[in-house]
């Protein structure tokens, strides 16, 4: 297992050697600090906590700054923990750059997903609506909620409410390109949030070859 921390830049179409287009989602990953490495016997668990993109020296309070100074790095706006790791191959204060992931490789991506606002439960939850004709009383509504006995809502009745702003994962997106230059990773496919938003970038858990 292995990941790295980025942004969402946009996304944009490639062509691959035998003429089809393929769209991808740029994402601007790295470079990432190695900011701690936790480890079984003291924290229960191994992992590596990364770091990625700077923060203003006066929005950081001390512990943040004495934190990211002993990986001997500036306050990190986004900071994230990369579990089932080998701890060998990191050192604290190590830079991740976008060559950690290699053309070919499958990902998960993780990321807040766009704010809707208040939607319907058509919109929200996929439902589907009812007769259009004039005496239909039943459009877009939320339709039956149950039975009449319990006298109540069950909880997780699929009802209108805020969508969107949730954290959402995209399994098995394949790495198309990597620019280590301009830190750059191209992933076929759309991934959560909308631009500039920060993401996390995993090895597959579910692999499948493609």
């Amino acid at each position: 297992m292995k990941g790295i921390l980025g942004r969402k830049l946009g996304m944009t179409q490639v062509f691959r050697d035998d003429g089809r287009v393929v769209p991808v989602t740029v994402i601007e990953a790295g470079p990432c600090i190695v900011l701690q490495k936790k480890t079984a016997d003291v924290d229960g668990y191994e992992a590596i906590q990364l770091g990625f993109a700077d923060k203003k020296g006066r929005r950081a309070n001390r512990p943040e700054t004495g934190h990211a100074a002993k990986a001997g790095a500036a306050p990190k706006k986004y900071i994230r923990e990369i579990r089932d790791v080998d701890l060998g191959q990191y050192e604290v204060g190590q830079e991740l750059r976008a060559d950690v992931f290699t053309p070919g490789e499958l990902v998960d991506v993780s990321g807040i997903s766009k704010g809707k606002g208040y939607a319907g439960a058509i919109k929200r939850h996929n439902q589907a609506r009812g007769p259009m004709a004039h005496g239909s009383k039943y459009h877009r509504g939320v339709g039956s909620l149950g039975s009449i006995a319990p006298n109540r809502v069950f909880k997780g009745q699929t009802l209108p409410g805020r969508m969107g702003g949730e954290r959402v994962t995209v399994q098995n997106l394949e790495v198309v390109a990597v620019d280590p230059e301009r830190n750059l990773l191209l992933v076929k496919g759309a991934i959560p949030g909308p631009r500039n938003s920060f993401v996390t970038v995993r090895s597959a858990v579910k692999a499948t070859v493609k």
